[in-house]
């Protein structure tokens, strides 16, 4: 993974996870409640993606061959892709599944054991509460100044947006399974458990439907962002050359793909043309600090006006 922020968020979370899921699997066990039980497998599936994230950024780091002459960039995109279908089904359709079971069967929380899910759920609570934190310092570093919803829409590399609502749904899933446990516990009544595995169930289904519309959008090829295209147009247009057109798409996180048709003066030489379209490329290395892949092509400016025209009277 390219971006050290990224890894170092992704990590914490799955330390945090790991341990959390490991106590709330023992509190699920004590006290046999759904709230617990969702929240373990919610847990779980979180780590899993966590360790999907990683393989993603180390795949993608393999070199270009023969049969992926453009890199394995988007393998971070694939990966990502496969972590909100992960959290749909594993994490979203369980804990509805429990939930549904549990309001078929509802039973309180018994015996001395029962502060056991509190102090797990609180304990929790302030281990997501620093992997939230990680994720929000590493996610402010390359953020600037959008809004955390367009952050999460627009950023090129995955993992952090994924982290970052990984984090949130597991803070607000731990508060609606300690409201919960909690009313289960004041009322004895176990419609309140099964009522706070439903929400935690709606939620992560939620999460992972953004989560997969937005990665979606990655894997089906996203142009660089405005402010890189409109750096690639004036490093290209220096010294009075005219850009007919342009085409950027992203390779991977950290790379893109150029490809222009720049207009050349029409008695200039195959080495004055050369000569242009080296330096163009220079520029654009310049003032993109991203991996660039250029391909540009000259032509006469007006001649593709020309050529549409005349088409136009033929047909």
């Amino acid at each position: 993974m390219a971006a050290s922020g990224g890894t170092k968020a992704v990590v914490a979370a799955l330390a945090a996870n790991l341990t959390i899921a490991v106590f709330k699997f023992v509190a699920w066990a004590m006290t046999a409640s759904s709230s617990m039980l969702a929240e373990a497998i919610h847990s779980v599936a979180d780590s899993g993606n966590q360790v999907l994230l990683l393989v993603g950024g180390k795949k993608a780091r393999r070199e270009a061959d023969a049969e992926h002459p453009f890199g394995y960039g988007r393998e971070r995109y694939v990966y990502s892709f496969i972590v909100s279908i992960v959290l749909f089904s594993v994490g979203g359709l369980f804990a509805l599944y429990e939930a549904w079971q549990k309001f078929q069967h509802p039973h309180g929380i018994e015996g001395k054991w029962w502060w056991v899910p509190l102090a797990v759920l609180i304990g929790a609570i302030i281990a997501e509460s620093f992997s939230f934190r990680t994720a929000i310092i590493e996610s402010n570093l390359v953020r600037g100044t959008q809004s955390w919803p367009k952050f999460v829409k627009t950023a090129k590399a995955p993992e952090l947006p994924v982290i970052l609502l990984e984090d949130l749904g597991a803070l607000i899933g731990l508060v609606l399974a300690l409201c919960g446990v909690s009313l289960t516990l004041l009322t004895g009544n176990g419609i309140w458990d099964a009522a706070g595995t439903a929400c935690i169930g709606l939620l992560l289904v939620a999460i992972a439907i953004v989560l997969a519309v937005e990665t979606k959008s990655l894997l089906l090829g996203e142009s660089a962002t405005a402010e890189h295209v409109k750096l690639i147009s004036a490093a290209i247009t220096v010294k009075g050359a005219k850009l007919i057109h342009l085409k950027t798409l992203h390779l991977g996180p950290e790379e893109i793909l150029v490809a222009a048709k720049v207009s050349v003066p029409q008695d200039a030489t195959g080495a004055q043309i050369a000569d242009a379209i080296g330096d163009a490329e220079a520029r654009i290395r310049a003032a993109v600090p991203l991996k660039c892949v250029i391909y540009i092509e000259p032509d006469i400016f007006g001649a593709v006006d020309k050529a549409a025209a005349h088409t136009t009277e033929r047909a």
